[in-house]
């Protein structure tokens, strides 16, 4: 299992599906991440939190803790 924390900067990746409950699943939802979308990483911070990508048009910045619920392929 390939989780969005796995992917590089500069790659691009289709969302397979999303391992969070409840609050965190919703909210994930409601940034545009749902099943079948693509997500580009644009960036990474030197820590490696968070990590800013494009999704639907728009930049967004995660976590590392919601990038590992969020399955990709």
């Amino acid at each position: 299992m390939k989780t969005l924390r796995d992917i590089k900067c500069g790659e691009t990746a289709k969302v397979i599906r999303l391992n969070g409950v409840g609050a965190i699943k919703r909210r994930i939802m409601d940034m545009g991440i749902t099943k079948g979308t693509d997500v580009f990483v644009r960036k990474v911070a030197p820590l490696g939190d968070p990590i800013e990508v494009t999704v639907r048009g728009y930049e967004l910045s995660l976590r590392k803790a919601d990038t590992e619920m969020i399955e990709v392929e």
